[in-house]
């Protein structure tokens, strides 16, 4: 129902976006990814809150690759044709904002305190903003504070899963596994694959249990660093490979007595954020990647009986990387051009986006389709 032309989606002719500035380019895409967030936000999972955030009607799509088209006056360092990707943060020098708020004073357009106002209508990221357009569309404008070019030696399909790697890099960095530590990924997803990915990439060395719903994602979870993988639901395998112990009480799930030092959720559901809380070690790091809404049936206890510290991770910013200040995309990118990671494996269905209800369908059926990482291909 929800891509059948009934639900909010629809697919039509618009005019392109015009240039908000002089300061603006227009992107000619080539690959438009579909994340997660877009299925969720098309099938309303995704928290109704956000759309305080929102302005509509939007063209969706943040994930994305191309080549600068129209360029504004004001823009300096880039050059028509030239191929890029484009942070997606909408913050205040997007906005065209004459003072920056602190967040992005420090680099953290991601936790941007302006996410209305300015020269451009409400919008979280490029893919939920009327002004700006999306990736799944021929066309979209991005201010030049957005712009990463794409080195020379890294593919398109690398390029494209550059902003799913910088969510999965982000939430390493800032909560990164202790030396000898046990780092446990819930979910074998695109964000749980690149979590896997991003923690070998950045040289940790440590014990990674991964949970995977599906044979084919726990190969390739296998084939990134994960050391021992576990299918979602069976608690027992899940507490020998940790280490831990399970301890029934009267009534509900059972208490976890030990677990991983950090752990990586980054599936959102009810159920993974139960599990995440429960097998987090005592003095633990739980932290939330996935699109968490409203979930029902979490067992808050164990953050309290075991001083669990639960961290929110949200898209990217400016990390500090061999001792240098770097943007996360920008991260990501050097990682692909250095040979440190290579995701271009994970694109493995194209589309046009005239077939956007095929394309919608396999997305939200990747067992039967062994689907990882689907794009509109332009």
């Amino acid at each position: 129902m929800f891509w059948s032309g009934l639900g909010f989606l629809q697919y039509r002719d618009v005019e392109e976006p015009p240039l908000p500035g002089p300061d603006w380019v227009r992107v000619a895409v080539r690959y438009g990814g579909i994340c997660g967030s877009d299925l969720g936000s098309i099938t309303l999972h995704t928290s109704p809150s956000v759309s305080a955030w929102t302005s509509f009607p939007f063209t969706v799509g943040h994930e994305n690759v191309g080549t600068i088209g129209d360029i504004g006056g004001a823009v300096e360092g880039f050059a028509h044709g030239e191929r890029v990707v484009v942070e997606p943060l909408l913050g205040c020098a997007a906005r065209g904002l004459p003072r920056l708020c602190p967040p992005c004073a420090r680099g953290e357009a991601g936790i941007c305190e302006n996410r209305v106002g300015g020269g451009i209508e409400a919008g979280l990221l490029t893919g939920s903003c009327a002004t700006t357009g999306g990736s799944w569309s021929e066309a979209f404008v991005a201010h030049d504070s957005q712009l990463l070019r794409v080195p020379e030696g890294v593919s398109d399909e690398n390029a494209v899963m550059s902003e799913p790697f910088a969510v999965a890099l982000h939430g390493v960095l800032r909560h990164p596994p202790p030396q000898g530590g046990t780092a446990l990924v819930l979910g074998a997803g695109v964000i749980g694959l690149c979590v896997i990915a991003g923690l070998r990439a950045l040289g940790y060395a440590n014990r990674i249990v991964a949970v995977a719903r599906h044979p084919f994602q726990a190969e390739l979870a296998r084939g990134f660093g994960a050391d021992v993988i576990v299918r979602p639901g069976d608690e027992k395998a899940l507490a020998d490979a940790l280490g831990a112990r399970l301890d029934r009480p009267v009534l509900g799930p059972s208490l976890v007595a030990g677990g991983a030092e950090v752990v990586y959720e980054c599936v959102g559901s009810s159920s993974s954020l139960d599990t995440a809380v429960r097998f987090t070690r005592e003095g633990g790091t739980a932290v939330i990647l996935g699109l968490a809404a409203a979930p029902e049936g979490v067992d808050w206890a164990s953050i309290w009986l075991k001083e669990i510290t639960l961290a929110g991770s949200y898209v990217y910013g400016m990390e500090t990387w061999q001792g240098r200040p770097i943007r996360t995309m920008e991260l990501a990118l050097e990682l692909f051009d250095q040979g440190q990671a290579d995701l271009s494996a994970l694109v493995t269905h194209r589309f046009p986006l005239s077939d956007y209800r095929r394309a919608l369908s396999m997305a939200s059926a990747k067992a039967r389709h062994r689907l990882v990482k689907a794009v509109f291909a332009f």
